[in-house]
């Protein structure tokens, strides 16, 4: 298991453009965030799709990295996002993680994501990660 600290020191050296924050993992769970600015709108001033895309995906990575540890070789295999809402432009991305599953080889999660202060989510998320064999991490 990995904490909030050394995941975001991690994220940070692997993916110093990510401006996602990690607000909190454990417990197979995690919550990230992300400022939305006018770079993560589409036309109609709605958050574009690909952010949520990415917000959810680090949801579900730092939640992977909080269980099994440090394993950089964890990939998305699988990623399937249902758009609920319209997402308010101007409000953080909430992202909350709860794995269902986490095996030898595969972790499959879901991932709510939210405008900040809404209580109905913009979208619901699912995706599995695969996990690297022993002798690769």
């Amino acid at each position: 298991m990995s904490t909030k600290q050394q995941i975001a020191d991690f994220i940070k050296t692997e993916f110093p453009h990510s401006r996602i924050a990690i607000e909190a993992v454990g417990d197979k769970c995690a919550t990230v965030s992300q400022e939305i600015g006018e770079s993560e709108l589409r036309p109609g001033g709605t958050v574009s799709g690909p952010t949520l895309m990415a917000v959810a995906d680090v949801a579900l990575y730092v939640a992977v990295l909080g269980e099994i540890g440090i394993v950089p070789l964890a990939v998305t295999t699988n990623l399937t996002i249902n758009f609920l809402r319209r997402p308010e432009a101007g409000k953080r991305i909430i992202g909350e993680c709860r794995l269902m599953k986490v095996g030898k080889t595969l972790a499959i999660g879901e991932v709510s994501l939210y405008s900040e202060g809404g209580e109905e989510p913009v979208a619901h998320v699912v995706g599995t990660y695969a996990i690297p064999p022993v002798h690769l991490r």
